[in-house]
């Protein structure tokens, strides 16, 4: 008789090796007793990549990040209770950002549900919707095993979107175990009855009746493409803009922040200065994926009397302001070639040059106002990280000023991806997102964040100087919580309310948690000693002080420079 131990190893056996198959390369994995079966059929795999966590809130960001570099979920495992509970932040925001995940959480067997026994909860349906499917495997039973690849590959598959026009996104799957928890897994189920378990992403088709509308709502000289964060080359998005001669705002998010004469990277700058913008107002809008952070932009948008189109690959539609005239699912990279034959090709290019020679003055601007400054200043921290990092690095930046400082002031450029966590925009789990992104590349990261953010998740540090990653930690450290600076609060309520409630001076010295978990650390006073960081390999903690007061007047400094620079080129131009 095989031993309720055996069956156990063998089903965790079974969905480890499915996943396997699937394409999964990574499992991240939190200390607990309850979780033995599962932890131990992920450590018998060679073919995955085990990362240990001690925090399960950490770990799970972690498996956000490695998903985000690579498109593929990661298995997030943790034990049974509160511990459960922990991947709720990572859960959130890979639902909303639909961001791949296979979250694994052990569980009480049935017996001991309801009674009180230690670390024991309800978990069914735990995430509730925030999850594209929830699976509850019961106690194991080998009367069952014919559906174990079958269930093993539901899961990936909901959380990947494999059919056409769905979200991806994290699957649950909660596991009820029975003491004896370790066990040796007999011969696994066979395959033979699975079509493949290897599942592949479709992309929805356009219909003719969706083509001839999206064509219809195209035809205009005086068009705007705003290209973010979306599943698209950066070859066909600029075909398509040199053909309809657009100019392009972009995301450094997204793909088409290259250097292009259709490209406008500084077009929150532009967009302040009120006589440019209200001289070149466009008559229809592309946006591809979701719109920029700039709030500048997107309030010029919405005040626009034009048409608004949007384009992504799966249903969610971001669209605060209700204003899309038209929104298509479909394979961008298809449809804005199918598009092409529909228009002859822009010959008057005079439209698409006054924006390229606003982005050549404000570009110019901005680098003249940086090398004003007396002081090491956020904005050029954010636009020299840009331009510094080498080829094929990533730089993850966390929400709050670190992201706006790299959408408003960072230069376009080739070989480098921008990744954030945008999809509930918080400060959460930031550190071990860029963890996952090194471990997942093995390439040249770099995290650029707030020092609330930092201390904010400082288990992400936890053991960072023994994975081997190349990482570098930028640290903006201005004693709080800089964004807040910006807003009514700071001029509307006294000083010393304001600094309790939002400035929150944390007074850690950031310099010494980092050595504490064995992270070089130091703090540069100008950009050059930026850069001779930037260009060692981590892991290590650079640390950049700024005056929160001061940043409002820099930013202030640089908007008006654009300014004049605009002034001067209408001026010119007239």
């Amino acid at each position: 008789m095989v031993s309720s131990a055996a069956i156990a190893a063998t089903l965790c056996a079974t969905f480890a090796d499915e996943w396997i198959e699937c394409g999964v390369k990574h499992a991240v994995v939190s200390p607990g007793s309850r979780s033995t079966p599962m932890a131990l059929a992920i450590a018998n795999r060679s073919e995955l990549a085990v990362h240990v966590f001690h925090d399960e809130r950490s770990a799970a960001f972690c498996a956000l990040g490695i998903a985000k570099a690579t498109g593929v979920p990661a298995i997030v495992l943790c034990t049974s209770g509160t511990a459960a509970t922990e991947f709720f932040p990572a859960v959130t925001e890979a639902s909303y950002a639909e961001v791949p995940m296979l979250v694994c959480t052990a569980d009480r067997p049935p017996e001991l549900q309801g009674v009180g026994a230690p670390q024991t909860i309800e978990q069914k349906n735990l995430y509730g919707a925030k999850v594209r499917e929830f699976v509850n495997v019961d106690v194991a039973d080998d009367a069952e095993q014919d559906s174990w690849r079958a269930t093993a590959r539901r899961v990936f598959a909901s959380s990947v979107g494999a059919s056409a026009g769905r979200k991806m996104g994290p699957a649950h799957l909660n596991m009820q175990f029975r003491e004896p928890l370790v066990g040796d897994a007999y011969r696994l189920p066979s395959r033979e009855n699975l079509a493949s378990a290897q599942i592949i992403r479709k992309h929805k088709t356009t219909s003719a009746r969706q083509m001839r509308k999206f064509c219809k709502a195209l035809a205009s000289p005086r068009g705007l493409i705003i290209a973010g964060p979306e599943t698209y080359k950066s070859e066909s998005l600029l075909k398509f803009a040199e053909h309809f001669g657009w100019p392009v705002f972009a995301d450094p998010r997204g793909v088409a922040r290259v250097e292009h004469e259709l490209v406008v990277g500084a077009f929150d700058s532009i967009l302040r200065s009120q006589d440019f913008n209200a001289e070149n107002q466009p008559e229809v809008v592309l946006r591809i994926g979701t719109p920029p952070v700039s709030k500048v932009t997107n309030q010029w948008l919405a005040g626009l009397d034009c048409r608004r189109l949007v384009l992504t690959t799966t249903p969610t539609l971001v669209d605060p302001d209700r204003l899309t005239d038209l929104h298509v699912v479909a394979d961008i990279d298809a449809i804005l070639s199918e598009v092409q034959f529909e228009f002859p090709r822009a010959q008057d290019r005079s439209w698409s040059r006054k924006w390229s020679s606003a982005e050549t003055s404000a570009q110019t601007a901005i680098n003249q106002a940086l090398r004003d400054e007396p002081a090491l200043s956020e904005p050029a921290v954010a636009r020299t990280i840009c331009a510094s990092l080498p080829e094929s690095s990533t730089l993850v930046v966390s929400s709050s000023m670190p992201i706006r400082d790299v959408e408003w002031f960072s230069a376009p450029r080739t070989g480098l991806k921008v990744l954030a966590n945008r999809g509930v925009n918080g400060i959460d789990g930031v550190v071990s997102t860029a963890v996952g992104v090194a471990l997942a590349t093995k390439a040249p990261t770099c995290l650029l964040i707030g020092d609330i953010a930092l201390l904010h998740d400082t288990n992400g540090l936890l053991n960072l100087a023994d994975r081997k990653v190349d990482l570098k930690i930028v640290v903006v450290d201005n004693l709080g919580g800089g964004i807040f600076s910006f807003l009514p609060q700071a001029s509307s309520l006294e000083t010393a309310l304001f600094e309790k409630v939002f400035g929150t001076p944390h007074n850690v010295d950031i310099e010494m948690l980092a050595q504490a978990h064995r992270i070089d650390a130091l703090t540069v006073q100008n950009l050059d000693g930026l850069t001779d960081v930037l260009a060692q390999r981590g892991p290590v903690l650079v640390r950049v002080c700024t005056d929160r007061n001061e940043n409002v007047k820099v930013h202030e400094r640089i908007n008006q420079a654009v300014a004049a620079a605009l002034r001067e080129f209408r001026r010119v131009a007239e």
